[in-house]
């Protein structure tokens, strides 16, 4: 039975073996306060059997950013250290290593953290009318919420410093175009189509697709040889599984693996 878990800015929902992340501020277009990832990190931590995980936004946006409001009066800098080490950076930290499929379905503005959350899924689906913002500069701020190490590494350094240091929009078509997204589709279809990738990669052998997505993470930081070390490890562990045994003998049988998750 689905464990029901009441939040304040997000509603999740189970569809199939797929967790469901709603971003529920739709009054401030998913404008983020730091609660907003503290929950995110509490519906990480109740995944319930979940084999994947699909984070989209209600209403007309996918997330417009910190919501600076909610960082408190005094010195602005301080109240947004505080915010990013206390809430927003621990959250972003669970979402990339976490051990299932992640998968972002972006409606409307992603900007700022929300342009983050959006970019950490393993595949991120967006709309043609969506766009990508890192607008920091405009407000005399830097970026932040690990854009700054994910973005080199997506789009290299030269695209990288285009988002971060003109401020401009990344519409859906260009981040396809970029590879900053898995697909572009239209508006009416993003949620559908994400959901449905969302299924298909809670379908697959779960730890093993874990280990990739960790493995991939790490290997962007480390040397070849240390990659080489972690996949031979990360295939032992694979390979024991229960899916990866079903595996090896689906293939041997010529048929179709049915994987369970485990």
């Amino acid at each position: 039975m689905e464990k029901r878990m009441h939040y304040q800015t997000i509603l999740t929902e189970r569809r199939g073996d797929v967790l469901v992340i709603t971003l529920n501020r739709p009054e401030r277009l998913n404008a983020a306060p730091p609660l907003m990832f503290d929950e995110i990190g509490q519906a990480l931590d109740n995944l319930d059997g979940a084999r994947a995980v699909l984070v989209t936004g209600a209403g007309r946006a996918f997330c417009s950013g910190a919501d600076l409001a909610a960082l408190g009066a005094g010195m602005p800098g301080d109240n947004a250290y505080a915010a990013l080490t206390g809430s927003y950076n621990p959250g972003m930290l669970k979402l990339a290593e976490l051990g299932v499929p992640l998968v972002s379905a972006v409606n409307g503005a992603a900007a700022g953290i929300g342009c983050s959350l959006a970019l950490i899924a393993d595949f991120c689906v967006i709309g043609e009318g969506a766009y990508l913002l890192q607008a920091f500069v405009n407000i005399g701020l830097v970026p932040d919420g690990g854009v700054t190490w994910l973005l080199p590494r997506l789009v290299g350094k030269a695209r990288a410093a285009e988002m971060l240091m003109l401020g401009e929009r990344i519409h859906g078509p260009k981040a396809d175009d970029w590879g900053l997204a898995h697909k572009c589709v239209p508006d009416a279809e993003v949620f559908e189509s994400a959901l449905a990738l969302a299924t298909r990669l809670a379908a697959g052998p779960t730890l093993s697709l874990g280990l990739m997505r960790n493995a991939m993470r790490d290997a962007m930081a480390g040397d070849f040889a240390a990659a080489l070390q972690r996949e031979a490890e990360d295939q032992r562990q694979a390979g024991n599984s229960a899916d990866g045994m079903e595996g090896g003998m689906a293939f041997l049988q010529k048929r179709k693996a049915e994987f369970k998750g485990r």
